[in-house]
């Protein structure tokens, strides 16, 4: 499967897609002879799907709420955290395909552009090319493989095609598959230029592509770059590309759901679309969703340094939430249906990502500042964070400080790992075993925060399950046949769970790829 896949960009059969909200590629494109073609064709290098639907049912972000209601099959596999063998776009089968078919056609546009004799009029598609690919091996490696982490070498990394048609088995390491991203971004940050695509937000300009290179060195451990790139994209005045939250205060769901995921939005730096029923499933799953009790005591609703509830709080997200007390959500993914056939109301489900966010830039350069030690900068960041989400008719606001971030985190109490009846063992609070970096007891309550903040910032767009295996948080997720378990190696999701790398398609374990370990 994997040679076949890869053979069919070199036979030029490079995109078949239904996408309206993505330009349609010239009928020409076969032979990538000069630069308004390779330009074109960089638009397949996005993929068509997104890791959000995965990474929601495996999280901590969402909760049991009992055999009575329904869920799909996926759903419950992801829940117990098993092999899925459907097949759905949101499945990790399409998530394989088609993000290697990304990667294939990020290869074509390089091999075009060195068959032209690379001339520097092609640098910004060339760095495109080389973004598009690591961004690209990325989504593979935040769902197939661990968290990244050099002192455990044994963790597979994943193949990394680098020409068109050429067949590769081997893994590698983790750590030389994070090596092969970082040496894309940096070659592309050396050349970019975004020119060539006249101010998009759905392709990587200036501020996405520092954004990207911020999260991946975070995540690399290279706090230094983290910082620099987060830098790049704030500038002197971070207010500049932070969400106006004030926007949301009139409007219902179906206009959140528009207004943020809006080009013209400044805080928007990379937009994404993908066929994906998680718009939908925010708030028509019942059986495992983000219900009222996780949002009461470990979300938007817990209590937390800005208050806690929908009416004495004093964030703007608390009060634009809806659903049910099965399944709450503030719509930051929502569902854009494109119909083929209105009659028959069928068609294709589509959402739209913030995959590249100014807020999340600030709450990267505090994280990577704490890393350093630098806390007064860390609390300045997270200050300016808590100014863009409050409500400005409540003054009454946390201001963080170097001495009162420790007062305030050692307030709650740990967050049990498996909580079983009791809810109030829930809280916005959870123990720390970071994988492959250490910290300090004076840094942890300023992690803690920050974390927190991550989870808000990223609820709903289902990025945490980066810092849950990152950070080694522990959570259980009880099954209808366990419904309360005991803290067992089953139910109970530990520091540095095999688990969290969700198993390659069967199929390409077939063809030859060495599976996750298990």
């Amino acid at each position: 499967m994997f040679k076949s896949f890869l053979s069919l960009l070199a036979a030029g059969l490079l995109l078949s897609s239904c996408n309206s909200f993505l330009d349609k590629l010239p009928d020409d494109r076969t032979e990538l002879d000069n630069e308004k073609k390779i330009t074109d064709v960089l638009v397949s290098a996005y993929g068509t799907r997104d890791n959000c639907f995965v990474h929601k049912y495996m999280s901590d972000d969402v909760m049991y709420n009992g055999s009575a209601y329904s869920a799909q099959a996926n759903e419950e596999k992801l829940w117990r955290f098993e092999d899925v063998e459907t097949e759905s776009n949101d499945d990790p089968r399409s998530l394989w395909n088609n993000y290697y078919f990304a990667v294939a056609t990020c290869n074509t546009a390089l091999e075009a552009i060195e068959s032209l004799g690379s001339p520097s009029s092609l640098n910004g598609q060339k760095a495109e090319a080389l973004l598009c690919r690591a961004f690209a091996m990325w989504r593979l490696a935040d769902v197939f493989c661990m968290a990244y982490d050099p002192t455990h070498p044994e963790y597979p990394g994943l193949p990394y095609p680098t020409s068109v048609g050429v067949e590769i088995k081997e893994r590698g390491t983790l750590t030389e598959l994070f090596d092969k991203i970082n040496a894309d971004i940096e070659n592309a940050l050396a050349i970019f230029d975004d020119s060539h695509i006249q101010n998009s937000k759905y392709r990587f300009n200036r501020k996405a592509a520092y954004a990207f290179a911020a999260r991946f060195n975070l995540l690399y451990h290279n706090w230094d770059k983290a910082i620099e790139y987060s830098s790049e994209v704030l500038g002197e005045n971070p207010f500049s590309v932070l969400r106006n939250w004030q926007q949301f205060v009139p409007l219902g769901v179906a206009d959140i759901g528009n207004t943020f995921a809006s080009s013209g939005d400044p805080a928007n730096l990379l937009l994404h679309t993908a066929y994906s029923f998680a718009g939908r499933r925010a708030y028509a799953a019942s059986r495992y969703n983000h219900s009222t009790t996780t949002a009461s005591y470990e979300t938007m609703w817990a209590a937390a340094p800005w208050g806690s509830g929908s009416g004495t709080g004093n964030a703007l997200w608390l009060k634009k939430a809806y659903g049910t007390t099965q399944g709450v959500s503030f719509y930051r993914v929502y569902e854009f249906f494109e119909y083929t056939d209105k009659v028959g109301r069928t068609g294709y489900a589509h959402i739209v990502m913030s995959e590249f966010t100014g807020d999340e830039a600030i709450l990267t350069r505090a994280e990577a500042y704490i890393m350093k030690g630098e806390y007064e900068k860390a609390v300045q960041d997270m200050n300016t964070w808590m100014q863009a989400v409050a409500d400005q008719s409540n003054s009454n606001f946390p201001v963080f400080t170097v001495a009162n971030v420790p007062e305030i985190m050692a307030g709650y109490a740990d967050s049990a790992v498996n909580p079983g009846n009791n809810n109030r063992a829930r809280t916005i609070k959870k123990v720390l075993h970071p994988q492959g970096f250490t910290i300090t007891e004076e840094q942890t309550p300023y992690l803690q925060l920050i974390l927190h903040m991550r989870r808000i910032e990223q609820l709903f767009t289902y990025r945490r399950m980066i810092d849950v295996k990152r950070y080694g948080i522990e959570y259980t997720h009880p099954t209808p046949d366990n419904p309360r378990p005991e803290d067992t190696d089953k139910e109970v999701f530990r520091a540095g769970d095999l688990r969290g790398a969700v198993q390659i398609p069967t199929d390409v374990i077939n063809a030859g790829i060495a599976p996750n370990p298990r």
